[in-house]
């Protein structure tokens, strides 16, 4: 009788964890993306004819020529980003052409980064008091604050970035949001072996800049987070292409967007062969602010006296977005809507 009645109380046990896990498997969980300061020119046409063979900016113009450069817009953006016009564009929504009609725009005055990374994690401009990149803790909750300090998503928020502003950008100290930014190690134990080997490789790979990582140590942070701790929102902030962008190297810009493109892709297929992610996440992608293109050399740069700057790009891919592909209707958006979507997809 005492073996029986331990084996039902073991049988409601195991149903009882058994349908936590399946629930916690079918919650939305979120990942939202950033390429610092890439310029809707080059997503939606691919390499710039007046930059690609511009010796002012390229070492190699030949060589550069013969890796991004096609006939036709269509197929130079394919060249340059492969996983967004070959697959995502048949599973989410691109919007931002403005050569269609699909305009995203900042609503902030500022438009360089901080105010538009503030403008894109709280849904709102502050041109009062975000007026800098200057490393002061931000006065506004971001959605990966109030999603943290929620009780369904307590401790299962993080963010990575490649740029050393961001612990005060998400106010890391008040927020409880773990942000693991520049030349920040892995900590969270235990380490995995590949954490281990990161932590020792950025060690020794020096980056160009003193306040940005090189991507990859930012992207493999996060990976590898993901896979151990299984987050429900996650931000991931690369930082490349706009401070080669600023060096003036436009090969360097294209190499870099390239590859982030397949970083992009080993993020999604991550995210689809694991099952507490796969067909439950939404990836969300954008930019902070966008680049001049008139003279030619303000593609350097941004900011409030650069026409153009404020004209940004939106992808939505997975489970919160939909099939629409290149969005060729008229329409007006801004980053501030995002905060909304994240809200609906969490609930």
């Amino acid at each position: 009788m005492k073996i029986k009645l331990i084996a039902a109380i073991l049988c409601i046990a195991i149903a009882g964890i058994n349908k936590a896990v399946a629930q916690e498997a079918t919650e939305q969980k979120v990942v939202l993306v950033t390429l610092d300061g890439f310029r809707w020119q080059e997503l939606f046409t691919g390499a710039d004819p007046a930059l690609i063979a511009n010796k002012n900016y390229v070492q190699d113009t030949s060589g550069l020529k013969a890796e991004f450069w096609r006939s036709t817009p269509e197929a130079r953006r394919k060249a340059l980003l492969p996983f967004i016009w070959n697959e995502v564009v048949n599973l989410g929504e691109i919007h931002g052409n403005r050569t269609l009609g699909s305009k995203v725009n900042l609503t902030n005055a500022m438009w360089f980064s901080y105010p538009g990374y503030n403008e894109i994690l709280t849904g709102k401009a502050d041109d009062e008091r975000i007026t800098s990149n200057a490393k002061i803790q931000n006065p506004n909750r971001t959605i990966l604050e109030k999603i943290n300090n929620t009780e369904a998503y307590k401790d299962k928020v993080a963010a990575f970035s490649s740029w050393d502003v961001f612990p005060f950008i998400i106010n890391e100290e008040r927020s409880g949001v773990p942000v693991n930014a520049a030349f920040d190690s892995a900590e969270t134990l235990p380490l995995t072996d590949r954490e281990v080997f990161l932590n020792q490789l950025q060690k020794e790979i020096p980056s160009p800049w003193g306040s940005v990582r090189l991507d990859a140590f930012t992207h493999h942070y996060a990976l590898e987070y993901l896979k151990k701790k299984h987050p429900s929102l996650v931000y991931i902030a690369y930082g490349e292409t706009d401070d080669f962008a600023h060096d003036g190297e436009y090969d360097a810009y294209l190499h870099s967007a390239h590859t982030t493109d397949a970083m992009l892709k080993e993020l999604w297929d991550s995210i689809q062969s694991d099952p507490f992610y796969k067909d439950q996440t939404t990836i969300i992608i954008t930019t902070d602010h966008g680049r001049g293109t008139q003279p030619l050399d303000t593609w350097r740069s941004h900011g409030s006296d650069i026409k153009g700057a404020d004209e940004t790009w939106l992808i939505i891919l997975g489970k919160g977005g939909a099939a629409l592909g290149e969005v060729r209707s008229v329409e007006q958006l801004h980053p501030t809507r995002i905060v909304s979507l994240i809200e609906e997809i969490l609930n």
